[in-house]
């Protein structure tokens, strides 16, 4: 396993830690300003009714239960020392001051001699006559007083407790009551309009701070005329906003530009442009304003104080406003998306390291078009959205904000206001990393790989790969060696296959997926390889080096569905969005799963763009699409009425064909060389034929390159596991696959599906004893290699490891070892399966034609009674070779079959049954010489000796 990404250095854009101050529960004020303290007086307690440690204390709020996904921010918190927030989804104050900020930014150098612009009125800072911090006391919604009334009613002095305009106080309970007594819970001048307490009195062990809440909109008049509007300021604070930038930042006015900032527990916001200083006014919750007097807008930034730790000095920051920026994502990205043709996605959603406007920062793009706002949450504000909402880029759905100073490792995720008003905390669907799973937070990352294999990508489309050799490794990335690296297993993998001949390794999914049992089949980061084995980096240098050993490197890919995650993409934005809204058509029966939405414009982009990131940015030679007839047939795994027909009444899903038709032209037409594979199981029209040719059903080809032999391997795989006796009442099991050989472009798999789950590995499957089941095992490795079609063979198999797979330990390599008594059987498979990689290689007529219906001609095809099969193929020159099999353990000296005449002489290239794979030794070691009369339709015969359980290949010398 890899480390967990280090936390990012220091930018700045990083909120420093906040002050001991309790934070706001979700929904309330975030901040008011209060004194320090207050005097108890316990008779003026008791005329109003309220204890004196209730009027001033500062609410606290219990710590709610977690939000998914939140063990990360634990573990980032835990490397830079800042405690969990008691508030879910916003930042945590630190307890104890440490050394230094985690992200606090480096010392800012000095400014030149400036010039202090003197603003006077409301929008000049006012001078504090105390200490203060940050305070929240409560009232009952719905209530309404001010010192005016409370002077009216008798009461001397202005009450001043945090509450807002709006609120009933204890002052006012006094007035009524006849008391004089004065609320002294902050009180500045009497001049100031009051702020007051609620009377209610408290139960035991809760003051009335800590049983009421009062809404924002409750706000006092603004201290400044340039602050935000309270409609504004309330949906800012709760993240309901679209258009922050409209509010917050730098805005003409009549004499000369205003600025406001939103910067939760800072004392002061200062505008700090070349000979120009102005500190702005506090307006309370965080909220920033003032007037500069000049006629344009400067190129300013923001020096934000913040309060000490434990009563210590502050500290002051210097950033870049973010809300004076320009959106970065043009207007013809936007006209892409929309029309759903971006197909370079991943370039303009998700995280971005960047410059904008001369700032070096990262940009935010996410598609959320239900969402009533959108924020960005991570470890450089400490999980608190509220300064950093997102823009909406209008009926895009695309919300937008740059944060200068964040840059690559950081941890972030997207808080998203719900159509209801409610807040989920979600990972990027964009996220080109993430943390190692089970934690699930994006991180913001670039590439910085340099490719060394474009000798392999200049020739890797020269000849179609139907008519090239293709022999398939498949592999579990995870479980090949348990415990390596990407960059580890590129040291040992490519050496493996290149041993033994493979041409290409086929990687399970590689995609970012929370639960390892899935084997990477349930995707929650399409666009992120799995962090459990490093870095996006990483995983580029092991395909770099599979590329420079001369081995292609194809990916399983899964657009079929999706896990229900709720910090994924289920419901992401609050309502059905990547899913179908129907929920008999995005449910899936089988895994629990939600399927995609192939209609909507902007999924199909979404999966169509992915397909060609791994293409291009990977540079995978080859997609093999999971689960393609769970795509095409709405009724798949389906009962009546548990599902929908189409326009037509039919049960094909026209949206997963038009998907899938638009994914191949797409891919084949910017990366040439690459293959896109179909594990399609039914009898679908045309999956292999081209987009633009209808066939009998009415629909144009699928426009995949090739396609999974479903039906030779589960017939075959039947027939080799009757013992031979009874198999010749399955003959027609091995020699059904040649009705439809050459419909689609063939792949013949041995995959994981057919090793797990008590379906037992490939030797075990095997009748009869040990040894018969090695020589079954063989002679089964040697029919397929020779049949028609491309190969792929599940790693384990090529040693016959006898226990089924499993992700937790994988292959068992220990069979292999000298000191293992039954290590030359093991030792001897493999080495065939060596042996059928280079033969094969070496001889064309196995690859040339493989979707050509005269490469191959039968011999005999109906010895049943003898358990034989036995084929000619050919090159596109018309030279043979002779492939027979006995699945007999029997001995069959003599064996006559046809041959051509041209051929005089005939020598026997490989044979399952050798002493050095395991074998009995039995064979045709001498050349071979045609005789007549022929027999099989043919002019000529050769008679051959026929091995028990084995397959021999003949080629003419």
């Amino acid at each position: 396993m890899t480390p967990r990404p280090p936390a990012p250095e220091p930018s700045d854009a990083a909120e420093p830690p906040a002050p001991l101050v309790p934070a706001p529960a979700r929904g309330e004020d975030r901040e008011t300003e209060a004194p320090a303290a207050a005097s108890p007086d316990p008779e003026r307690a008791a005329s109003t009714g309220t204890d004196p440690k209730a009027a001033t204390a500062t609410r606290t709020r219990p710590a709610p239960a977690a939000a998914p996904g939140t063990d990360n921010e634990d573990a980032a918190r835990a490397r830079t020392g800042r405690p969990r927030s008691t508030k879910s989804g916003s930042a945590g104050k630190p307890a104890k001051a440490s050394g230094k900020p985690a992200r606090e930014p480096a010392a800012q150098p000095e400014e030149p001699a400036e010039r202090t612009v003197s603003v006077t009125g409301d929008a000049a800072p006012k001078p504090k006559a105390k200490s203060k911090t940050r305070t929240r006391t409560t009232a009952k919604a719905g209530t309404a007083t001010t010192a005016k009334a409370a002077t009216t009613a008798g009461t001397k002095a202005a009450a001043r407790t945090g509450a807002k305009t709006g609120s009933k106080t204890g002052a006012e309970a006094a007035a009524k009551s006849g008391a004089k007594t004065s609320a002294k819970s902050g009180a500045k001048a009497a001049k100031t309009p009051a702020k007051s307490r609620a009377k209610t009195p408290a139960k035991p062990g809760r003051t009335p701070a800590a049983r009421t809440r009062r809404p924002v909109a409750a706000a006092a008049p603004p201290a400044s005329p340039y602050a935000p509007h309270p409609d504004d300021r309330g949906r800012l604070l709760h993240g309901h906003h679209h258009d922050p930038h409209g509010v917050l930042g730098a805005h003409p006015a009549k004499d000369g530009i205003v600025v406001r900032a939103l910067r939760p527990y800072a004392t002061g916001v200062t505008v700090v442009a070349e000979g120009l200083r102005l500190a702005l006014t506090d307006d309370g919750d965080g909220f920033f304003s003032g007037l500069l007097p000049v006629d344009s807008v400067p190129d300013y930034r923001l020096e934000i104080t913040y309060p000490g730790q434990e009563g210590g000095p502050g500290h002051t920051l210097t950033t870049p406003d973010p809300y004076r920026m320009l959106p970065s994502l043009g207007s013809f990205d936007l006209h892409l998306i929309g029309e759903g043709r971006h197909e370079e996605l991943w370039r303009a959603l998700g995280a971005r390291p960047m410059t904008q406007e001369g700032v070096t920062g990262t940009r935010f793009t996410v598609w959320a078009p239900n969402a009533r706002g959108v924020r960005i949450i991570g470890d450089f504000n400490y999980w608190d959205g509220t300064a950093y909402p997102m823009r909406s880029l209008g009926s895009s759905g695309i919300w937008e904000l740059f944060v200068p100073g964040v840059g690559e490792g950081a941890l972030y995720r997207f808080e998203i206001a719900r159509p209801d008003g409610s807040l989920t905390r979600r990972s990027d669907p964009m996220a080109r990393r993430t943390e190692v799973p089970p934690a699930n937070a994006s991180v913001v990352a670039d590439s910085h790989h340099t490719w060394g294999d474009q000798a392999w990508l200049a020739r890797r489309g020269q000849t179609p790969v139907h008519e090239a050799p293709f022999s398939v490794y498949e592999v579990h990335l995870a479980s090949w060696r348990p415990g390596l690296s990407y960059r580890e297993l590129a040291e040992q993998l490519p050496a493996y296959v290149k041993d033994l001949g493979f041409t290409h390794v086929e990687l399970m999914p590689v995609a970012e997926h929370p639960f390892g049992g899935s084997w990477g089949y349930q995707v929650t980061g399409f666009y992120a390889p799995t962090a459990r084995l490093g870095t996006p980096d990483d995983f580029k240098y092991l395909v770099d080096a599979l590329h420079q050993a001369g081995i292609g490197v194809l990916m399983d890919w899964v657009p079929a569905h999706f896990p229900r995650d709720d910090w994924a993409l289920a419901e992401f934005d609050g309502r059905p969005l990547y899913e179908h809204p129907d929920p008999l058509r995005a449910a899936h029966p089988d895994w629990g799963t939600l399927e995609f939405d192939y209609g909507r414009t902007e999924v199909r982009n979404f999966l169509v763009a992915n397909a060609v990131y791994w293409c291009e940015e990977f540079h995978i030679d080859g997609l093999r699409v999971d689960a393609v007839a769970s795509m095409l047939y709405l009724d798949y795994s389906r009962e009546d009425g548990q599902w929908s027909p189409n326009e037509y009444g039919g049960r094909e899903n026209h949206d997963a064909v038009a998907f899938l038709q638009e994914m191949n032209a797409t891919v084949y037409r910017r990366a040439p060389g690459v293959v896109t594979i179909a594990e399609e199981s039914t009898a679908w029209d045309g999956v292999t034929r081209p987009t633009h040719l209808t066939g009998a059903g009415g629909f144009g080809g699928l426009g995949f390159g090739l396609k999974w032999n479903m039906g030779w391997m589960h017939d075959s795989l039947e027939y080799m596991a009757k013992e031979p006796v009874h198999r010749k009442y399955h003959h027609n099991e091995m020699t059904f696959s040649m009705v439809y050989a050459y419909s689609e472009n063939y792949v013949l798999p041995i995959s994981h599906d057919e090793v797990v789950h008590g379906k037992q590995a490939l030797v075990s499957k095997m009748p009869g004893d040990w040894w018969q089941r090695r020589a079954d095992h063989r002679a089964y490795l040697g029919f397929m290699w020779a049949h028609p079609g491309k190969q792929l063979l599940f790693m384990g198999q090529e040693f016959a490891q006898g226990a089924e797979w499993s992700e937790e330990h994988g292959p068992d390599w220990w069979l292999l070892d000298p000191a293992y008594g039954a290590e030359p059987d093991h030792r001897g498979v493999r080495d065939l399966v060596r042996e059928l990689n280079t033969v094969y290689g070496a001889t064309p007529a196995l690859w040339q034609r493989d979707t050509d219906p005269g490469g191959f001609a039968w011999i005999v095809s109906d010895a049943a009674e003898d358990n034989v099969l036995a084929f000619l193929r050919y090159d596109h020159q018309g030279a043979p070779l002779l492939a027979v099999s006995n699945f007999s353990p029997v001995v069959r000296h003599g064996y006559a079959l046809g041959v051509p005449d041209a051929h005089t002489v005939w020598r026997e290239v490989l044979n399952t049954d050798e002493e050095r794979y395991g074998g009995g030794g039995i064979g045709n070691p001498e050349p071979l010489k045609p005789e007549e009369p022929g027999t099989h339709g043919r002019p000529a015969a050769l008679r051959l000796t026929l091995p028990p359980l084995a397959t021999v290949w003949l080629r003419p010398v």
